[in-house]
């Protein structure tokens, strides 16, 4: 914690507050997983805050959830929705923000070059999920590829324009502060 700003800090449990607002705005989906805002609030997190801070937001949210808090979609909490069929997800939720904030200048300050930042943390995100899910579930690839990846990736692509587009405008009201 040395060096971390009283200002950061409060972001980082702003942005897990957010995170957990976004998780309940969900579509559920006849399978296990339901489309959730709750990534959205993480490439925001990661996109604002940068590395180290929006990995630290993604972790509190996470720890949170962990303690029994329901932040999770559906107001889910404990670790049973941790090791239960999404928890892969939710933990892909830190490599996931730290991924969107890597501060490669010509990503961040590109659309297109934040595009493929959140594009790699939804990679990762959907590889420690999928993982997980086909673990907990028993199903196979192409099953949980069925189930938990391909009618997000709609949903998910919309998502990373949007936030592309925003970080920016937020990062210039952020610093205006």
């Amino acid at each position: 914690m040395k060096g971390m700003r009283t200002r950061d800090l409060v972001y980082c449990a702003l942005f897990s507050a957010l995170i957990a607002v976004f998780a309940q705005i969900q579509v559920p989906l006849p399978g296990l997983v339901p489309i959730s805002l709750a990534t959205f609030g993480i490439m925001i997190a990661g996109l604002l805050l940068g590395w180290k801070y929006g990995l630290l937001a993604a972790a509190v949210y996470v720890l949170l959830g962990a303690g029994g808090v329901p932040v999770f979609a559906g107001f889910k909490g404990g670790l049973a929705a941790l090791t239960g069929p999404t928890g892969g997800y939710i933990i892909g939720y830190m490599p996931y923000a730290a991924l969107a904030g890597l501060p490669v200048k010509k990503c961040q300050d590109a659309f297109w070059g934040r595009c493929g930042l959140l594009a790699l943390g939804t990679l990762v995100c959907y590889t420690l999920g999928t993982a997980w899910f086909m673990v907990a579930t028993g199903r196979t690839l192409g099953e949980s590829m069925g189930l938990c990846v391909l009618p997000f990736l709609p949903g998910d692509a919309v998502k990373t324009a949007l936030a592309a587009f925003l970080a920016p405008k937020l990062r210039k009201a952020k610093a205006a502060k």
